[in-house]
């Protein structure tokens, strides 16, 4: 018996092992997770989920305030979107992507209906991390320049270039300042960059640092500018107005590209296909993921606007991913746009925030002190929270958690709510999909769950 021979089934035999502990614990044993401490892990095993609602094995039903990362924009297990996947399937399940297909095309047409009056094309990815990474690229080889300014407070992907643009500490341990990429501050006035005292003075100072930071960085050496249109992950801050049309006008002003990253916020999230339509302006690129078919089947995109995608009309465009615009994932991208279309799921995202949420979280500000601001829209609102209002004293140090927020989780995990937090905020973050009622009753859990945080608030 060879020694490899007796490895494998050395290994088979622990694998049968493994069969007297609980499904957590094989997860654990098994499964590396991301943007965790292995050791501290306590996944939440899930048997199914339906609509707003994931079932745990153990049968405790959840409502999805969190939708899982922010991407399943139309709700679990959408009949329509499940059908048309095992359709596809039926038919074809795979296909290089030099080939063509109906469900790709069909797909990129429905994207470019709803994108800014230029957009040409569609170049397809497994998610938003490569979108970014290939928007980056395809400005770069349309203008020739290298460098690339982002924000901080921003989150836009994992992958080498992506995380480097990112502006929170995930890409501390990942930059070492050889990525060409130039951080600056954004508006985000109940944290002020600027020590404005209005949203006009916010955005006009925004600007004005922007623009000095493209003068001292060299004009003729930026490629783009890159965007989240409102930023998620980094605290949904909806730009103030003249904000984005300012970042048009310098970027046009300079010949940079601007990129809107709509990963997050785009597909209904805001209460619009995409969140920067809601500015009037049109981007150069877009990238996208998420909400397109919720994460069904892994899939992202850029949308190139005409000049940029004519660059490579006569060029090789020195890129691609064997699975782009995979067929089941395009598939799972028509009918969810076509749903969304059919029963009026941005509409209703609109809807919700207007008159549910945005009232609701308000109500909770005054009840609980460690609320220091509401902020959003659509289905897309964050709670700031704090140990004081008058300092602003943040409730969990940046780039960590605290006890104050292990405690507001926990009870929402008691409350069966799911939620989303990062560092000292509570994102309200429910498909596009959910009710009038089920918003209310999610409320309801998170007001129960924000009073295991009040005695940790210091304030007067």
């Amino acid at each position: 018996m060879s020694a490899l021979a007796f490895d494998y089934r050395r290994k088979a035999a622990m694998a049968t092992d493994h069969t007297h502990l609980s499904s957590a614990e094989r997860e654990k044993s098994s499964v590396f997770h991301s943007w965790s401490a292995q050791s501290t892990l306590n996944p939440l095993m899930v048997a199914h989920a339906d609509g707003v609602y994931v079932t745990a094995e153990d049968g405790t039903r959840f409502l999805d305030f969190s939708s899982q990362l922010v991407n399943t924009n139309i709700g679990h297990q959408h009949p329509a979107v499940v059908a048309a996947i095992q359709e596809q399937a039926a038919t074809l399940c795979t296909i290089a992507p030099q080939h063509g297909y109906v469900s790709r095309y069909r797909a990129a047409e429905l994207i470019l209906e709803r994108s800014f009056d230029s957009a040409a094309k569609v170049f397809f990815t497994n998610g938003g991390t490569e979108a970014v990474e290939h928007a980056v690229r395809m400005a770069r080889l349309h203008t020739g320049r290298y460098k690339v300014l982002a924000q901080y407070r921003s989150y836009h992907g994992a992958t080498s270039t992506s995380i480097n643009l990112t502006g929170d500490p995930r890409r501390w341990a990942n930059d070492h300042g050889t990525a060409g990429v130039v951080h600056f501050f954004g508006p985000f006035l109940y944290r002020s960059a600027f020590h404005a005292t209005t949203e006009a003075e916010e955005c006009e100072r925004a600007l004005e640092s922007l623009e000095a930071t493209i003068a001292f960085e060299g004009p003729g050496t930026i490629a783009a500018i890159i965007l989240e249109t409102v930023p998620g992950t980094a605290g949904i801050m909806v730009p103030p107005a003249g904000f984005l049309a300012g970042v048009r006008e310098i970027c046009d002003r300079y010949g940079i590209v601007y990129i809107a990253d709509e990963v997050m916020c785009g597909f209904g999230r805001t209460g619009e296909w995409f969140a920067y339509q809601a500015h009037d302006v049109a981007p150069d690129l877009v990238t996208f993921a998420k909400g397109v078919n919720s994460g069904y089947v892994p899939l992202g995109g850029v949308v190139l606007n005409e000049a940029i995608s004519a660059s490579f009309n006569d060029r090789v465009y020195p890129g691609g991913l064997t699975y782009s615009g995979h067929p089941l994932a395009c598939a799972a991208a028509v009918a969810t746009i076509e749903a969304m279309q059919n029963e009026d799921i941005v509409g209703n995202a609109k809807r919700i925030g207007d008159e549910v949420l945005r009232p609701g979280l308000h109500e909770l500000a005054e009840r609980h002190r460690i609320i220091g601001e509401v902020r959003g829209l659509g289905v897309f609102f964050a709670l700031e929270l704090v140990s004081d209002r008058a300092s602003r004293e943040p409730l969990a140090p940046y780039g960590a958690t605290s006890p104050a927020l292990n405690a507001i989780v926990a009870a929402a995990r008691g409350e069966g709510l799911l939620i989303f937090t990062n560092f000292n905020r509570v994102h309200v973050v429910p498909p596009c999909t959910i009710t009038a009622d089920e918003a209310r009753d999610g409320l309801a859990r998170l007001d129960r769950a924000l009073s295991a945080g009040d005695a940790f608030y210091t304030g007067t």
